[in-house]
C-alpha cells in the first residue's frame, strides 16, 4: 500500500487540532433547481462517484515510525464513500438561512480522524428545489487553492474534462523518468546544502520578526477590537454569509488604485467597524491586526498536494472614520508587505514550520495552538473559484460562500470567493462569543455601498 509522509506544514494543521477546536476548512454551495428529469437522490450518488474518483479523497493519514513524530498519508483499505457523503432534509421556509445554521453545527464537529478526513452534505428541501452541498477538507488535506482543486472534480463541467483525459490514448500513463543512482553528486550535494542554508537563514529571520511582532503587541493598548475578536474556545460555530457587488469592488478599485484584494480588505476593516458601533462598543485603544494568507504556489504550476501558504500580517484600519482613508491605509500596508515577499516577516509563520522536525509538530502544537492571539486577531482570507459558469447534475452553481478554520483564541474568520460577478463572503465564527454574525455581514455590504459612494 503506497504511503507519502506528511508535510512540515500539514503535519502542523494535524497536531493543532482538538476536539472543541477542529481544523477543518469548508465551503457552502447553493445550486439551482435540477432540470425537470433531476432527482436528489441521483445528487447524492452522483457526488459519492466524483469524491470517490479523486485519489486524495480515499487517503487517511497514519502515524509512522520513522520520522518519529511523523504521519504519512496512505490509500484507506477499507474505504467507503457512504462515509464520507450525506443527504439532510433542511427544514422551514428559508433554506438560505437554513443551511447557514446547519453549517454552524456541521462544522462544529471535527471529522473522524481513522478515515480520510473529510466530509460532504447534501442539503435539500427548499420550496423552489433547489439545494446546497457543505464540504469539509481538514486543513492537513488542504490549503484555499487545494481545496478548490478537489472541490472542482465534483462539477459537471471539471469531472467531463477529467473523464475525456482518462480515456484519451496513455491518458493515465506514468511519465518516463531517466534512472538516477541513489548515491548524490556532489552538485546534488552543494545545491541542497544552499537550499537548506538558505532556508534556515528564511526561518531565523521570521523568527525574529515573529518574536518582535509578539512583543510589540504586549506592549499596545488593549481595546474592544481586539477583545471582541478573542475568545476561549467554546466548541460551537456560527456561520453567516453575504455578497458582495464584484463590479462595486473594481468600480471603487479604478478610482482609488491598488487592487481589488485591498478594496475587500478595507470593506473588512469598516464592517467590523460598524459592527462594534452597532454593538455600542467605544472605539478600540489599538487596531486589530489580520493575517492574510497568500499561496507560495507559482502561477500555472499544479495544485499539488498538502498546504503551500505564507501570509502576511495586515493592520485593519478600524480606529480610522473616514472610509477613504483606511483603504489608503490598506493599500499602503499590503504594497509594503508584497514588497518584502511572503517569505519574510512575522506573517510567514509557513517557513517556520517547514524548518521543524516532524516531533517538535507532534509535542509543540499545544503551546503553538495558543500562540496565535499573540500575533493576530482575526484570519482573512480570499481563495479564487473558477471563472467558467459551474454545475452539479445540470443544476447551475449559484453561491458558493468558503469557510476558514478559526485560529485557537479567535472568535471570528473570514473567507471570500469572487464568482460569477460576485464576491462570495463566509463568515465563521465562535458561536457563543459572536452571536450576532449576520449583524457583521450585513454590515460588510453597507461599507462597499459607502465605498462605492465615496469613489
Amino acid at each position: 500500500m503506497s504511503s507519502e509522509l506528511l508535510a512540515p506544514l500539514d503535519l502542523a494543521f494535524w497536531h493543532l487540532e482538538s476536539t472543541d477546536h477542529p481544523m477543518h476548512l469548508g465551503a457552502l454551495a447553493h445550486f439551482g433547481p435540477l432540470p425537470s428529469d433531476g432527482d436528489p437522490c441521483d445528487v447524492l450518488e452522483l457526488l459519492g462517484s466524483r469524491a470517490a474518483a479523486i485519489p486524495r479523497l480515499r487517503m487517511r493519514i497514519r502515524d509512522v515510525l520513522l520520522p518519529v513524530g511523523g504521519a504519512a498519508w496512505s490509500t484507506d483499505p477499507h474505504f467507503d464513500v457512504r462515509r464520507h457523503v450525506r443527504a439532510i432534509a433542511v427544514p422551514g421556509t428559508d433554506f438560505g438561512a437554513a443551511t447557514a445554521r446547519l453549517a454552524g453545527e456541521l462544522m462544529e464537529r471535527p471529522v473522524e480522524r481513522g478515515l480520510p478526513p473529510w466530509e460532504m452534505y447534501l442539503l435539500t428541501g427548499a420550496p423552489d428545489g433547489s439545494f446546497a452541498v457543505l464540504v469539509k477538507l481538514h486543513h492537513a488535506l488542504a490549503d484555499g487553492m487545494r481545496a478548490v482543486a478537489i472541490g472542482a472534480g465534483i462539477f459537471d463541467e471539471i469531472a467531463a474534462v477529467t473523464r475525456r483525459a482518462a480515456r484519451a490514448p496513455g491518458g493515465r500513463r506514468p511519465r518516463s523518468v531517466p534512472p538516477r543512482s541513489w548515491l548524490p553528486g556532489p552538485g546534488r550535494i552543494m545545491g541542497a546544502a544552499r537550499e537548506r542554508i538558505g532556508a534556515l537563514g528564511r526561518a531565523v529571520e521570521v523568527g525574529a520578526s515573529v518574536v518582535g511582532a509578539s512583543v510589540a503587541r504586549a506592549g499596545r493598548p488593549d481595546g474592544s477590537a481586539t477583545a471582541a475578536l478573542a475568545a476561549d474556545s467554546s466548541g460551537t460555530r456560527r456561520v453567516a454569509t453575504t455578497v458582495l457587488d464584484l463590479d462595486r469592488v473594481h468600480q471603487v478599485r479604478r478610482s482609488s488604485g491598488g487592487t481589488a484584494n485591498d478594496v475587500l480588505l478595507a470593506v473588512v476593516a469598516g464592517g467590523l467597524r460598524r459592527w462594534l458601533h452597532g454593538r455600542g462598543a467605544p472605539l478600540p485603544g489599538a487596531d486589530p491586526r489580520a493575517l492574510v494568507p497568500v499561496s507560495r504556489r507559482r502561477p500555472g504550476a499544479p495544485a499539488g498536494t498538502g498546504n503551500s501558504l505564507s501570509a502576511y500580517l495586515l493592520t485593519l484600519p478600524v480606529t480610522e472614520a473616514d472610509p477613504a482613508a483606511r483603504l489608503a491605509s490598506v493599500r499602503r500596508d499590503m504594497d509594503r508587505n508584497k514588497a518584502d515577499g511572503p517569505l519574510r516577516g512575522a506573517g510567514a509563520l509557513a517557513v517556520l514550520a517547514d524548518q521543524l522536525p516532524p516531533l517538535a509538530h507532534r509535542f509543540g502544537a499545544p503551546l503553538a495552538s495558543g500562540a496565535a492571539r499573540l500575533l493576530f486577531d482575526v484570519l482573512v482570507t480570499n481563495v479564487p473559484l473558477p471563472r467558467s459558469a459551474l454545475s452539479l447534475g445540470g443544476a447551475p452553481l449559484r453561491t458558493l460562500f468558503p469557510m476558514a478554520p478559526l485560529a485557537r483564541g479567535q472568535s471570528l474568520a473570514v473567507a471570500m470567493s469572487p464568482y460569477g460577478g460576485r464576491v462570495h463572503v463566509g463568515l465563521v465564527a465562535d458561536g457563543k462569543a459572536v452571536p450576532d454574525l449576520d449583524v457583521l455581514a450585513a454590515a460588510l455590504a453597507e461599507e462597499l455601498d459607502l465605498l462605492h459612494e465615496a469613489g
